[in-house]
């Protein structure tokens, strides 16, 4: 998953498309009367498979539109840390203990399939020739492509990826990727070419688990178990090698110019860079300043007010450097004010809710660069809206003994500040009420307590910078809570995210194009709210939560997968287990004014994160150094 968000994604035109053609995807099931209905093609062989409508590229397609077929290949593409993480120490980025390189993942690992970056889930054969997905759900088979090869000349077999299959699934894996593979039961080498993964849960998730779930060699580290691979270089198919590392700061890619998917349609345009050199920056601010000093070539800003004041000046003024916030149609998942809910003082949702008022998005977003999120489906026809419909009601009626009575209401809809001019005074009122409800009062010093004389603390962990919500704290301390802000290095950080030490973290839940009952377990299914190093941030346990999931697994018609989600959204909205804050409808970025960029833009991507199925980066995957066209031309 990644850690970073009016377009609707699923709107009108693509719900439309959907149900059009979802008509045509019923198939016969094997062995019982009664016709099956399933949200891919079933029972032949499929060069691609295309969740509720057909894939755009037929067959015989040459190459996705968003890339150039002919960009010529050379030069070196500098990057620094895309996300959170400050440091390297090992190259196995599958295991709990350490942190790896972004590039690995993003540039030495391959999958079964690849998805394309302008169809909603839409997964195209990569390792695997083709795939064949049982008519009952019951299992995928993969035929591995001829040439596939791993980076030591071995061919890709079916051996290999049983062996990724299972090794991905030991002890001290992480998380997110265990879960996801859970609907697996197990796994057969059919024959020299063909592996079947036979599943346990027979849903649409399962089969996109197992196409995006990474392969390696069996080589890799002996054979040993994964959590004792550390610093082995990986052996894998992908397009580039370890040219040099420098741990704790740096790593070099070199491209394999006898990569052996260069030719591939879905990888013709891809992998221009012959040299992907990363480099760690532990501070922000120091980053911002490497990459107006040229250190590295292409960045994404997370911050709305440092977009606006420090991506200027005379380097963009005169066109050495390039700004665009680029438009994406990608959902986006939730940014929020994570509460512990494994902490006493946080399991009264009266103080989430109270907690929740007194953070100030109309402050934080003045210069109005920011959506409010009032949805865990921000920007798509997934997040609940008006009154649940009668089908939404049938699937939260049986669990209405514990569940909020406004899940049964109106859609959640954060409170604002900007209605009138006391709109702050009176939501900060209504805080301090909920409060007193709550058994939390202020005492003659100020400070919040409960009958025992507790005072209501609440520390804030954050691993890169701290300050940026003078207006939540400010409020805070208006309704007695001693709110603090306590900085860490990451690696410390991510050791306190995987005991769950902390009372709140702020989480940005990543993007989708269509909701992923695997990513939505690990966020909030119950089974991983106590495993260490999981991704229930939150400590979510609800069997409602836990119900809804498993019916978007199971929908097998595009108005089934919308009736579940909004449900699901209701629940998890209105239980007020975070405080949303924002989305974004773009992806801000600056970048040296040294790219080629193909005339087609992708429509789901991310600039420089660590890849998932839903959303590339198609930058730094598709784009190329603009100075060698003029050489590619030259006869």
């Amino acid at each position: 998953m990644s850690i970073f968000p009016t377009f609707s994604l699923l709107g009108d035109r693509l719900t439309r498309a959907a149900l059009r053609w979802f008509g045509r995807l019923v198939f016969l099931c094997v062995g019982c009367g009664a016709a099956l209905a399933a949200p891919v093609p079933t029972g032949t062989w499929e060069h691609a498979l295309s969740a509720y409508q057909p894939p755009k590229y037929a067959k015989d397609f040459r190459h996705f539109e968003y890339v150039n077929p002919d960009a010529p290949k050379g030069g070196l593409l500098r990057l620094g840390n895309p996300d959170r993480r400050t440091s390297i120490d090992k190259l196995n980025p599958y295991t709990i203990k350490g942190v790896a390189p972004a590039g690995l993942a993003m540039f030495m690992f391959e999958h079964l399939g690849t998805f394309s970056m302008d169809e909603p889930q839409a997964m195209y054969g990569l390792l695997a020739e083709s795939m064949l997905v049982a008519p009952d759900l019951s299992s995928i088979s993969f035929r591995i492509h001829p040439l596939a090869r791993f980076n030591n000349g071995d061919p890709v077999t079916p051996e290999d990826v049983a062996d990724s299959f299972k090794r991905l699934n030991g002890k001290l894996v992480l998380p997110s990727i265990v879960t996801s593979l859970a609907g697996v039961s197990g796994v057969v080498v059919v024959d020299a070419r063909t592996v079947r993964f036979d599943l346990k849960d027979r849903s649409l998730d399962s089969v996109y688990s197992v196409g995006a779930m990474p392969v390696f060699s069996r080589k890799w580290g002996g054979g040993k178990p994964l959590a004792e691979v550390v610093e082995e270089q990986p052996i894998t198919s992908g397009p580039y090698a370890i040219a040099d590392l420098q741990m704790p700061s740096r790593i070099e890619f070199k491209r394999n110019p006898n990569y052996w998917a260069r030719d591939l349609p879905v990888r013709r345009g891809h992998f221009n860079f012959d040299r992907i050199a990363y480099r760690m920056y532990k501070d922000l601010d120091v980053k911002r300043e490497a990459f107006k000093a040229g250190e590295f070539d292409i960045t994404r800003e997370m911050s709305a007010r440092s977009y606006a004041r420090v991506h200027k000046g005379p380097k963009w003024d005169d066109g050495r450097i390039g700004k665009k916030a680029w438009q994406v149609e990608t959902g986006s998942m939730l940014q929020a004010i994570d509460f512990n809910l494994r902490k006493p003082k946080f399991q009264d949702i009266r103080v989430r809710e109270a907690i929740m008022h007194a953070w100030d998005f109309e402050a934080y977003n003045r210069l109005g660069t920011f959506s409010r999120a009032n949805s865990i489906f921000n920007n798509t026809a997934f997040a609940a809206s008006g009154e649940p419909s009668a089908d939404e009601l049938k699937l939260l009626e049986p669990f209405r003994a514990q569940l909020p009575t406004t899940v049964f209401g109106p859609a959640f809809r954060a409170p604002r500040n900007d209605t009138h001019p006391n709109a702050l005074r009176d939501n900060l009122k209504h805080a301090a009420q909920l409060l007193a409800q709550a058994g939390w009062t202020v005492a003659d010093d100020g400070v919040l307590r409960n009958a025992q004389g507790e005072a209501f603390t609440m520390e804030y962990l954050e691993p890169q910078q701290v300050g940026r919500n003078p207006e939540f704290e400010r409020n805070l301390k208006k309704l007695g809570i001693q709110y603090t802000e306590r900085l860490v290095d990451f690696s410390l950080y991510r050791r306190r995210l995987e005991s769950f030490d902390y009372d709140v973290v702020i989480i940005v839940e990543g993007k989708f194009t269509l909701p992923n009952p695997g990513d939505l377990r690990t966020l909030y299914g119950s089974a991983n709210a106590d495993v260490p190093g999981g991704n229930n941030y939150r400590g979510v346990k609800s069997p409602a939560v836990d119900a809804l999931i498993e019916r978007i697994g199971a929908a097998s018609t595009m108005d089934e997968l919308l009736t579940a989600s909004h449900a699901l959204d209701r629940v998890i909205m209105w239980n007020h287990w975070q405080i949303p804050q924002l989305f974004t409808k773009t992806e801000p970025t600056s970048y040296w004014n040294k790219f080629g960029i193909p005339k087609v833009q992708a429509r789901y991507f991310q600039i420089d994160s660590i890849p998932d199925e839903h959303s590339l980066p198609w930058p730094l995957w598709t784009w190329w150094d603009r100075s060698l066209d003029a050489k590619s031309a030259t006869p």
